[in-house]
C-alpha cells in the first residue's frame, strides 16, 4: 500500500500573473478552501499518511496555512465558534507534511528528485498543485489501486479530443480492452493531432518507483540529454520501452486551476455543487439565458 505522496509547488505562476505575484497559485481558493487544501484532503482520503510538498523561497503562506495554530484556535473556542476551531484542528492533522526546497536543474523531474530523497527507495505517488479533480472515487485512490494490481509504476490518463493532443504526452497503449488500467509502451510529448499514439493524455499524476528515480538521476549526470534539463515524462518514457509501465484512464472530472479558464469553471463547478447556495447560482445561470431577464 502506498502511503508517501509528494506534490511539487514551486512554479511561479506565469499564467496567472499579476493575480500569483504574491499569492502562490496552489493558494487560490476555490470557494472556502484552497486548491492545494483539496489536494492533500483527497489524498488523505485515499490513504496517504505523509505528504512532501516541494516548495520554493515564496511559498510560505502555504506552510503557514497547513501549520496548527494554537492561539487562534483557543480564540475561537473562547468565542464560542468550536465549528470553526474543529477545522483547523482537522485541517493541521490531515497528514504529516515535510517541506522540501526546490534545488537542481529546470525541469518537473527536478522536484520529483527532491522529494525522493526524502521519502526514501519506495514507490510515491506524484500530484500537481494546482489540479483538482471531482470523482465518485477519488482520482488518487484510483492511481494506487492500479498500483496495487500491476505492481508497476503507473501514469494518469484521461482523453482528450484531437485538437488537443499537442498541449500534452501522449500514451502509446499496446492493447486497449477497455479496463481502466492500460499497459503503456510509450510516451510522446505533444506531438501533432496526426502523428498522436492515441488519444490517452498524461493527466491525474503518477506512481513513481524506484526505477523512475534512477532514470532522472541519470539525467541530471547526464547533461547532454533533454537539452540539460530534467522531465518526469522522458524518464517516465523511458520505463515504458525498457520494462513496464501502466496507465490508469481516470474517471473524473479534471481542473487545471493554474490557468485563467481553468480556474474559473472550478469555482462554478464548486459553487453549483454546493449545498448551501447551489440552488441559487443554478437559478442564476438559468435566469441569464433567459431573454427576458431576472425576474423580480
Amino acid at each position: 500500500m502506498i502511503r508517501k505522496a509528494a506534490i511539487p509547488v514551486a512554479g511561479i505562476g506565469s499564467r496567472l500573473l499579476p493575480l500569483t505575484k504574491a499569492l502562490p497559485k496552489e493558494m487560490l481558493p476555490i470557494l472556502d478552501k484552497p486548491v492545494l487544501q483539496r489536494t492533500v484532503e483527497e489524498l488523505a482520503l485515499s490513504g496517504i499518511e505523509d505528504i512532501t510538498i516541494v516548495i520554493s523561497g515564496k511559498k510560505q503562506l502555504i506552510q503557514q496555512h497547513f501549520a496548527p495554530d494554537e492561539d487562534l484556535e483557543m480564540r475561537l473556542r473562547a468565542e464560542g465558534k468550536d465549528g470553526y476551531a474543529d477545522e483547523l484542528r482537522r485541517l493541521s492533522s490531515l497528514a504529516r507534511i515535510t517541506y522540501v526546497y526546490q534545488d537542481g536543474p529546470y525541469g518537473n523531474g527536478t522536484p520529483v528528485l527532491n522529494a525522493a530523497r526524502v521519502i526514501g527507495d519506495e514507490p510515491f505517488l506524484v500530484v500537481w498543485g494546482d489540479d483538482v479533480f471531482t470523482s465518485s472515487v477519488p482520482r488518487a485512490r484510483q492511481l494506487v489501486e492500479a498500483f496495487e494490481s500491476t505492481n508497476a509504476p503507473v501514469i494518469g490518463l484521461m482523453t482528450v479530443a484531437p485538437e488537443e493532443v499537442s498541449r500534452y504526452g501522449m500514451a502509446m497503449v499496446s492493447e486497449d480492452t477497455g479496463d481502466p488500467t492500460v499497459r503503456v509502451t510509450g510516451l510522446v510529448e505533444k506531438p501533432a493531432p496526426d502523428r498522436t499514439p492515441s488519444l490517452y493524455a498524461s493527466i491525474g499524476g503518477y506512481v513513481v518507483t524506484p526505477a523512475i528515480v534512477d532514470s532522472l538521476r541519470s539525467r541530471v549526470k547526464d547533461h547532454s540529454r533533454d537539452d540539460g534539463e530534467v522531465y518526469l515524462s522522458a524518464a517516465v518514457d523511458e520505463c515504458a520501452r525498457t520494462g513496464r509501465l501502466y496507465g490508469r484512464v481516470i474517471d473524473a472530472t479534471w481542473w487545471d486551476t493554474g490557468n485563467p479558464t481553468g480556474y474559473l469553471l472550478a469555482q462554478v463547478a464548486a459553487a453549483l455543487k454546493h449545498p448551501e447556495f447551489g440552488p441559487e447560482i443554478r437559478k442564476l445561470f438559468i435566469e441569464s439565458q433567459d431573454p427576458s431577464g431576472p425576474r423580480e
